[in-house]
């Protein structure tokens, strides 16, 4: 492996891009050398400060020009939306971009903004990835690295629980629905719900892994309501409104389901709940059934002092970000999982 060093761009400060800062600062194989900020109360500021670690000298910007000006190797890309135009300006300017925000995987309903990014790539010479921890690895690169020790599988099932006020940061409270009307809430998708094309993408990355065709991807929303008012350091959830949802994605191989994701969030335990959901602590859980019947389980751990903080982001950005040394090492073009091939993490060991 050699010593190569790779100039970074991190494009967003939010909680995924403050992961990158703090890594790029930390490892030697990155030389992070420009940061990209939309808040006007971050311009200006140094990113360390941003990330929380202190000074590094690289000062954000929210000077779009200038940053696409930059001689780098890489933009990590961190927005929740992609902006696409956005993307192919950075990979028609000699960047390759890594990305969290979607594109993990071709599918129809990503046609013609894969098109844009395949040209980019061949215009500038430049390679595009997309990375995460869920689209984008928990039901894709896991379930198919667990397929390798089985005989035959049935259905793979892929389960993401989340504990929202213990492990996801409270603004996800209103972002997710909760303290809804029911009604209201099962007619309104969040942004949970309007996940179904990203999810979809994991579902056609693992069919394709596994050399057959999907027939379809349906949805389907349930939820429950609390028995009384949840409390929390931003207000409350009222007693009679959502408390928890089951969203449960189903991808259909030759008419039968094979492929099934829920995403299980809860905002309390199963005893304040209407039904009494119980989906046990935060975590991401593959089953396959089949021969033999075979599951894998991916969860944060304490630390050395005791204490448990959810890595929920530091799995996402590092799921993209170790893919990095690879993508830039790659031939022009979009390059996914199946693409790219068992990724080598550098300078982890440090």
């Amino acid at each position: 492996m050699s010593d190569k060093t790779y100039r970074v761009i991190q494009w967003m400060t939010g909680d995924v891009g403050q992961v990158g800062v703090r890594h790029f600062t930390d490892n030697p194989v990155f030389d992070l050398i420009g940061v990209l900020v939309h808040s006007e109360d971050k311009v200006g500021k140094d990113a360390g400060e941003i990330a929380g670690i202190g000074p590094i000298g690289v000062l954000a910007t929210d000077d779009v020009e200038s940053i696409i000006a930059m001689d780098a190797d890489c933009v990590f890309y961190t927005p929740v939306i992609m902006d696409v135009d956005t993307v192919c300006r950075m990979l028609r300017s000699g960047k390759n971009v890594v990305t969290t925000s979607g594109f993990f995987h071709p599918t129809a309903t990503f046609r013609d903004g894969g098109e844009q990014i395949r040209t980019a790539c061949s215009e500038g010479g430049t390679s595009f990835h997309a990375g995460g921890i869920h689209p984008g690895y928990a039901g894709d690169i896991l379930p198919l690295t667990l397929a390798r020790v089985v005989s035959k599988i049935a259905r793979i099932k892929v389960l993401e629980v989340v504990n929202v006020l213990d492990d996801a940061p409270l603004d996800h409270i209103d972002w997710l629905g909760f303290g809804k009307e029911k009604d209201k809430f099962l007619s309104e998708p969040t942004i949970l719900g309007l996940g179904t094309v990203f999810f979809a993408q994991s579902m056609y990355m693992l069919a394709d892994g596994l050399g057959v065709t999907i027939d379809d991807v349906t949805s389907t929303l349930e939820a429950a309501v609390a028995t009384e008012d949840i409390t929390h350091e931003l207000g409350v959830i009222p007693k009679g409104t959502v408390a928890a949802q089951r969203h449960t994605w189903t991808a259909t191989v030759d008419g039968t389901p094979l492929i099934v994701f829920e995403a299980l969030y809860a905002t309390t335990t199963s005893d304040k709940l209407d039904p009494p959901w119980n989906f046990g602590k935060t975590l991401y859980r593959i089953e396959i059934e089949g021969d033999p019947p075979t599951a894998l389980t991916l969860e944060g751990v304490a630390g050395p002092d005791g204490k448990m903080t959810h890595p929920g982001y530091d799995w996402t950005a590092m799921g993209a970000i170790n893919a990095i040394p690879d993508v830039c090492d790659a031939t022009r073009g979009w390059h996914t999982h199946l693409d790219l091939g068992l990724i080598q993490p550098r300078g982890l060991v440090r």
